[in-house]
């Protein structure tokens, strides 16, 4: 089969962003969620306006509306797994760490979007710290990029060293795994490193030279929360979402003029050699 056979049982939740070009945020989600056989629910924080050229600006919701979005799932569904994606203002990031903590859902994978492959500022200083404070010590694992993870720690990032000393930094300040993202370093092979309460793991993947990164990041955070939902080991599940994001890289559509989402229709591999799960 093509993906991951589904399981209705399993249900994964997603609070982030609307992307209308369908290559990131919610829309990402809901179909890497589906690619790996999980049932999607989804909350929006903010409805941006953005195309594969940039982000061109952002309506918010209010705290309250997020709120009111996800209780009804949680009250009807069991939610296996979670994921955060744009938490733009501060009310936005306390809310949903409060839910976090009152309705004893899972642990998420936390993606703190804070910018635009386009430049455009996602959050400010004031939600940051909010999301430092708040969301990182609920989390299973953070997975900030290079640039994420330098304005959340205030170190430059020029090396696989650098990379381990901002997810020592990230787990000071209360994060129990940290996932950073070296897409952004320049060499052979796309290495990211796994900080999960001091044992370090690496992960690595051939470097495809494309424009068809739109939703990587998003794509990534949401198959680890889809994968933890079935069980597997965080390990494991990074394992499998790299593989996953690394295929849909590879045979992305041509689409668009500018950075262009990939191809959540590839086979899922849940475990290395495999195709797909049977």
């Amino acid at each position: 089969m093509s993906n991951a056979e589904s399981d209705s049982r399993l249900v994964a939740l997603t609070i982030a962003g609307f992307d209308p070009s369908g290559g990131a945020g919610i829309v990402a989600d809901i179909k890497t969620f589906t690619a790996f056989g999980c049932f999607a629910t989804a909350a929006v924080t903010a409805l941006t306006y953005q195309n594969t050229t940039g982000v061109f600006g952002a309506a918010h919701q209010t705290a309250e509306a997020v709120r009111a979005q996800v209780l009804p799932v949680v009250e009807d569904f069991h939610v296996a797994g979670a994921k955060t994606g744009m938490l733009p203002t501060r009310e936005i990031i306390s809310e949903v760490a409060r839910l976090f903590r009152e309705e004893a859902l899972p642990a998420p994978v936390v993606d703190p979007v804070v910018r635009s492959t386009s430049g455009f500022d996602l959050i400010d200083d004031e939600a940051l710290e909010a999301l430092k404070r708040e969301l990182l010590p609920l989390a299973r694992v953070v997975t900030p990029n290079i640039p994420e993870a330098e304005r959340i720690t205030g170190l430059s990032i020029g090396d696989e060293e650098g990379m381990r000393r901002a997810a020592r930094r990230m787990r000071e300040m209360g994060a129990r795994a940290v996932l950073v993202k070296g897409g952004h370093l320049t060499g052979v092979g796309a290495l990211d490193l796994l900080d999960d309460e001091g044992q370090t793991t690496t992960f690595t993947a051939a470097r495809i030279e494309t424009n068809a990164t739109h939703g990587t990041g998003c794509t990534l955070a949401a198959a680890i929360a889809a994968c933890l939902a079935r069980g597997m080991t965080l390990e494991a599940s990074i394992g499998a979402a790299k593989r996953f994001v690394t295929d849909a890289i590879r045979h992305a559509p041509r689409l668009g003029r500018g950075h262009g989402p990939i191809n959540h229709d590839v086979p899922v591999r849940l475990s290395a050699g495999a195709d797909a799960e049977e």
